[in-house]
């Protein structure tokens, strides 16, 4: 059975603010709710101009179909539907951070900042303002009630949907009000539901993209607003021999083997990113080791604060990719500050600008408990002169 609320409140008292995308998801989750009888508004956000997004390639998503598709399932289901303008907000919040990841020579997650902030700040604000108890979403991460009347989000039942790795950035008090029921469905049964509630998105493809870059190409806007990360330089392997030239840190991320545009008698991986120097680092796949992760910019969800945490060097699992599985690792004190993590084996491709996010352990269904943006791995450069490794772990 789905869990939509933990409270005892008359789901005729209970105002739910769903945040339809247009997608398959989150109209189930709307459909739910009100079939259960919940006073139920329906929410969309217009993130950029819809208007060119409508020549993007299908699998895009926040495009003007998918707000149409919203107010379509919001007809059906007899709720109230509105549009709100996030534009701007969503332009600084979002793609400006975005541009700037790249520019830095970091590989960003938007659709982390967009949860951070468009969404579960700006939108829970909003969600308040017109008299919510709840705001749900479509996302498959787990809410339930913890002891004490606090909340925690768990990995998901399906596993191959699990979005945890993108709401790390999700605060105590946002969770408190967040619902997300599709955590404990699979895909195919949410397919299911969106028939048997006789909605057109039943079969709609899921979001592939993100959702502001047309085309998948990013570097369109990134070098729109950060013309330097555009600039010419150096591709240099770790011994220090310079391979060939490159046409912009922005197209290239750590772990990256395919498109360096050089030609080598070995594989060759992106070891390092300077972009101050502009400089891209490339070296064995050997190089890609990492052993410690310092991270900032730190959520914490768990029951300590995380300086006690780091003190004691709290045990714990990672994720530093969406896909991966997560890892052990402790938390422990940084030099000068801060906390890292540090791995109980070694992680390859770890990415500045990427999450490194905590689980209480590795199994299914495990809690969340928080994470941070990679900026400064540690790894086992034995043999590197000073400067060349310097200028490899892109600090």
């Amino acid at each position: 059975m789905i869990r939509l609320d933990d409270n005892d409140r008359p789901p005729s008292q209970t105002r739910v603010v769903v945040a339809m995308s247009g997608g398959v998801d989150s109209s189930v989750v709307a459909a739910l709710y009100a079939q259960a009888g919940y006073d139920v508004v329906g929410v969309t956000l217009q993130l950029y101009d819809h208007g060119e997004a409508m020549h993007h390639r299908p699998g895009a998503c926040c495009a003007g179909q998918d707000i149409y598709d919203a107010r379509t399932v919001a007809e059906k289901l007899g709720i109230p539907h509105y549009v709100l303008d996030y534009e701007s907000r969503f332009r600084h919040a979002v793609i400006e951070r975005f541009a700037d990841a790249y520019a830095a020579g970091e590989t960003p997650i938007p659709c982390v900042d967009c949860n951070r902030t468009v969404k579960f700040r700006d939108l829970l604000e909003t969600a308040r303002d017109l008299g919510a108890d709840i705001l749900a979403t479509g996302h498959y991460v787990a809410s339930r009630a913890l002891e004490g009347g606090r909340r925690g989000l768990f990995r998901p039942l399906d596993e191959s949907r699990d979005q945890s790795y993108f709401l790390y950035a999700t605060t105590q008090a946002q969770i408190d009000m967040l619902r997300f029921p599709l955590g404990e469905t699979t895909k195919p049964q949410v397919r299911a539901l969106a028939e048997s509630f006789g909605l057109k998105v039943a079969d709609k493809p899921d979001s592939q993209d993100i959702c502001f870059v047309p085309n998948g190409h990013y570097t369109a806007i990134v070098e729109k607003l950060r013309p330097e990360a555009a600039e010419p330089g150096e591709i240099v392997h770790l011994d220090g021999r310079v391979l060939g030239r490159h046409a912009g840190v922005m197209r290239f991320t750590i772990g990256q083997r395919k498109g360096l545009g050089i030609a080598a008698a070995e594989p060759l991986y992106v070891v390092g990113i300077n972009a101050a120097q502009r400089r891209v680092v490339v070296g064995p796949r050997s190089a890609l080791g990492v052993s410690a992760i310092r991270i900032d910019e730190v959520n914490w969800l768990g029951e300590e604060t995380l300086e006690d945490a780091a003190a004691r060097e709290r045990e714990l699992y990672v994720k530093v990719r969406s896909a991966r599985a997560p890892v052990p690792g402790h938390l422990a004190p940084a030099e000068g500050g801060g906390v890292e993590v540090r791995l109980h084996g070694i992680e390859e491709g770890v990415a500045p600008g990427q999450a490194c996010v905590f689980y209480a352990d590795g199994e299914a269904g495990t809690r969340m408990l928080g994470g941070g943006v990679i900026r400064r791995s540690a790894a086992p450069f034995t043999a590197l002169t000073p400067n060349v490794e310097m200028m490899a772990r892109s600090a």
